[in-house]
């Protein structure tokens, strides 16, 4: 089988798919690696790089959709929103494809993959379990998207994180208050350590403390109780407006004490929670920076513009998005090694192994025989439970 690997082509991604050092594993597995020339080139991965181990490279994209029996892509079609339509027509029926696919996306770009025939895979779907760890591409991503947002917010900020003593007296630390304690916020907490910064942290989870204190941060408790705060895959839960208004009214002064708020309270499948009002951010002192890793999905912050850095009321607002696409090195790095284990899980002796019995199987096929399969997908879009397979 040979598994092909397309350029990214969603504007300013600079990851890549797979990076030659994972090519061996695949080849002893007997696969065929075809990638697209240049594929790596903004990741620090030459087409050298890839026929040194074994791929081949492909002059064009078309070449790579018609001949590989597999695609593996980072942003495929559906959560590429700019120019992933462009890749739909050069699928065919019975490829495989494995990506983020934005699963809750639209209903009309899901029928639209499944028309074509596709076994598609989404990797944002994979279950948070200790089987599944190494899979985990959406945990990787999350704490590449921690650590390069403490970056930006210190980037942007007038003043330095760390503590000093200079000739010129001390300097004291920033502080950090960290909204949202999954793998993006704890990695943006770690961070904030290591440059200095005083951390503090929030998330309305209770097992969120302990996490937070292992890592040297505060964790700031309000006298609210979420309802069912987590699900039983460890994802934080929506709540009713009210919880949201008392947590608004508790966090305000924590946010107004801060030289730098990182929001990352994300919901699978749902808005983003508005946590940061207009008013908060115009409580805050001037050159403060608010960077809302949570924009995609409509932002924590409620001036957030997605995509866009703006200042509002003296506070640098950066409404960040693909934000791992910034360390294309390691990100692709991460990525490739996740994809491949999924890859050798999804396939045995050279063919697709389709157990629904395997709750990574089973919670990650998206698409198969032209229907839309996955359970809590077709249940989000309003679709009838899907007939066994």
């Amino acid at each position: 089988m040979i598994i092909g690997i397309p350029a990214e082509s969603y504007p300013q991604e600079r990851r890549v798919a797979l990076v030659p050092m994972v090519i061996p594993t695949l080849t002893k597995a007997g696969f065929e690696v075809l990638v697209e020339a240049n594929a790596g080139q903004h990741a620090g991965y030459l087409d050298s790089h890839f026929t040194d181990k074994g791929a081949q490279i492909a002059s064009d994209r078309a070449t790579v959709f018609a001949k590989a029996d597999i695609l593996i892509q980072v942003l495929s079609f559906g959560s590429n929103d700019v120019n992933g339509d462009r890749d739909l027509p050069l699928l065919r029926k019975n490829q495989i494809l494995i990506g983020f696919l934005r699963p809750f996306g639209t209903r009309e770009t899901l029928e639209a993959l499944a028309a074509r025939g596709v076994t598609s895979f989404s990797i944002e779907l994979m279950p948070r379990t200790t089987r599944a760890q190494s899979m985990d591409a959406l945990s990787s991503m999350g704490t590449i998207c921690g650590y390069k947002a403490v970056l930006v917010a210190a980037d942007h900020h007038p003043r330095l994180f760390p503590m000093m003593t200079t000739a010129a007296g001390t300097i004291t630390p920033a502080r950090i208050f960290v909204i949202g304690c999954g793998v993006a916020g704890l990695q943006a907490i770690a961070t904030a350590r290591r440059l200095g910064a005083v951390s503090s942290a929030y998330d309305m989870r209770p097992a969120a403390k302990e996490q937070v204190q292992s890592l040297g941060g505060r964790f700031v408790e309000l006298p609210i109780e979420a309802n069912n705060a987590q699900d039983a895959r460890g994802y934080a839960t929506a709540q009713g407006e009210d919880f949201y208004r008392k947590q608004r009214d508790l966090l305000g002064k924590v946010v107004q004490e801060s030289d730098v708020v990182i929001t990352a309270a994300v919901i699978p499948g749902k808005k983003s929670p508005v946590l940061v009002t207009e008013d908060m951010v115009k409580s805050m002192a001037p050159g403060s920076v608010i960077v809302d890793l949570a924009s995609e999905r409509g932002g924590n912050c409620e001036i957030t513009q997605p995509g866009k850095t703006i200042v509002a009321h003296d506070v640098t607002i950066i409404g960040a998005i693909n934000v791992a696409s910034g360390v294309p090195y390691h990100a692709s790095q991460m990525y490739a090694r996740n994809v491949t284990n999924f890859l050798l899980h999804l396939l045995k002796d050279q063919k697709l192994n389709l157990n629904l019995q395997d709750e990574i199987v089973h919670e990650t096929l998206l698409t198969h025989n032209g229907e839309i399969v996955q359970p809590r997908v077709r249940e989000f879009l309003g679709l009838p439970a899907p007939v066994a397979q």
